[in-house]
């Protein structure tokens, strides 16, 4: 691994980032309520580094795969990092922990905060949450090889160690074209959702806020209440719809776009839709039947909107909430819990385990239990019509397997550092699936912001992992990942 060729693009990732952070400034600097100038430092900070970094070194090759893998996990670490510097510079936070928590929080699209009261924050600062959301739900990295012709040699390798899901999905035949198109899909549901929220009567800067965060399938509001604050149920609807969205496949939407509905075709998309619908209903009914909510007409449509609306936020890992679920009768809390472990499609902006994966860890276990019946027949896996590759099926499987120890092992530091078992097992799956909220201390009216620095630094080592499908990180630690390849030997 050549460190002059990560540190290289690195670089020049962390001054796009920098770049980025005019969009914000110019914000605070249009209402002039605070947040400009740390934005504005933050900026001639972030683009100092990644230009000092990027004139200091050199690339001198193609990228390798474990050269992407570094270069995504340092790229994702120091956004997070350059990040935090508009929560500290402005006073919003006192501390670095839960400055980088915060910061990561927003770009890993995972939604937990650590303010207890958003309503009095700058509108810079409350824009640039928003935004961390929408820059890094398509992804930095994507984000950077789209624009970035100077990334087209190796931008395949960046491509698919930070792309979540089980295999990215080229829609051309150059890496640029498709971050690009993918990209451009996102610009247009961003102008689309925007336009809808206005319509709904809500003002300009919280449609765009709530748009970038409901399409980053991340979470963050501007209002301490989530979107539970807006009573109007065309906005809650609105939402639901966009959430669902924005945790299909994006291809999908491309191929929409170009005048081909594959959406009906597609094994995964009838799967996580099942899952939405299906558990949106269930819990409107668990609601009703335990007397959450009237047998009358307002009642029955309330209990749906907020099924649906819950199920959709929490299975695409959105993390917003419409009503306080943890008020709602244990079973119902069950049914979110099981949803943490499901996710987005793949392709989507979605954290968790994804859809995919779960439909195919079912497919394998009906198959072993038909195998016990018919020890000598031949079963294989399908998606679709597609057979799914052993190597294929047995990564997924480990991955899966990483998934609940990395959980596990977050919950069980979490309760060394003095939280309940629920705080602790709600807070560890809420991060590793980037979702948001939780369950006890960390649930759909609570915050992060009384953790103390070790927890919340473990919290965000997970928000990254998660986000980066455990084993782009987890391959760092591997020390054959950092040998230099020798030269193979030439025959005369």
């Amino acid at each position: 691994m050549s460190l002059g060729n990560v540190f290289n693009v690195v670089g020049l990732i962390l001054a796009f980032f920098g770049l980025s952070m005019l969009i914000p400034w110019s914000v605070a600097l249009g209402y002039g309520d605070g947040g400009a100038i740390p934005l504005f430092i933050s900026f001639v900070l972030t683009l100092g580094t990644g230009l000092s970094l990027f004139y200091g070194t050199r690339l001198d090759s193609d990228l390798t795969s474990r050269e992407g893998y570094a270069i995504v996990t340092f790229g994702w670490a120091l956004a997070g990092f350059f990040g935090s510097l508009p929560y500290l510079l402005s006073g919003t936070v006192d501390g670095f922990a839960p400055a980088y928590f915060e910061s990561l929080s927003g770009l890993t699209t995972t939604g937990a905060t650590v303010f207890s009261d958003i309503e009095i924050l700058p509108h810079g600062i409350l824009f640039w949450r928003a935004f961390t959301h929408w820059i890094g739900g398509m992804g930095i990295i994507v984000l950077a090889v789209a624009v970035l012709p100077y990334l087209g040699v190796g931008g395949m390798q960046l491509f698919r160690a930070e792309v979540p899901g089980p295999t990215p999905e080229r829609l051309r035949p150059r890496i640029t074209q498709t971050a690009k198109l993918l990209w451009l899909v996102y610009l247009g549901m961003t102008v689309l959702q925007t336009a809808l929220y206005l319509l709904g009567g809500m003002d300009l800067f919280e449609s765009v806020t709530h748009t970038f965060s409901t399409l980053a399938t991340g979470g963050f509001s501007t209002r301490n209440a989530s979107m539970a604050a807006f009573e109007s149920p065309y906005i809650h609807y609105v939402t639901i719809v966009f959430m669902y969205l924005a945790g299909l496949n994006y291809a999908l939407h491309f191929r929409a776009v170009t005048g081909r509905l594959d959406y009906f075709k597609d094994t995964e998309w009838r799967f996580f839709t099942g899952v939405v619908v299906g558990a949106g209903v269930l819990l409107a009914l668990i609601n009703l039947g335990m007397g959450g909510y009237g047998w009358t007409g307002s009642g029955v449509e309330r209990a749906l909107r907020d099924g649906f609306f819950q199920s959709a936020s929490i299975t695409t890992t959105t993390g917003f909430v419409s009503a306080d679920f943890e008020a709602w009768v244990p079973a119902a809390q069950m049914v979110l819990f099981a949803l943490m472990f499901v996710g987005g499609m793949a392709g989507s902006t979605g954290g968790g385990v994804k859809a995919v994966r779960v439909l195919l860890l079912l497919k394998q276990s009906a198959l072993e239990i038909r195998k016990h019946l018919h020890p000598r027949a031949v079963f294989l896996t399908r998606v679709g019509r597609q057979v799914v590759k052993e190597d294929v099926m047995a990564n997924i499987v480990g991955f899966i397997l990483l998934y609940l120890l990395l959980t596990l092992a977050g919950a069980v530091a979490m309760a060394l550092l003095g939280m309940d078992v629920l705080t602790a097992i709600g807070a560890s799956a809420a991060t590793v699936g980037n979702i948001g909220p939780g369950l006890g201390d960390v649930g759909a009216t609570d915050n992060y912001g009384w953790m103390s620095g070790p927890a919340l630094g473990i919290l965000s080592f997970l928000m990254l992992v998660g986000r980066l499908e455990i084993y782009t990180v987890l391959l760092l630690f591997l020390p054959e990942t950092w040998r230099r390849r020798r030269p193979r030997s030439v025959r005369p």
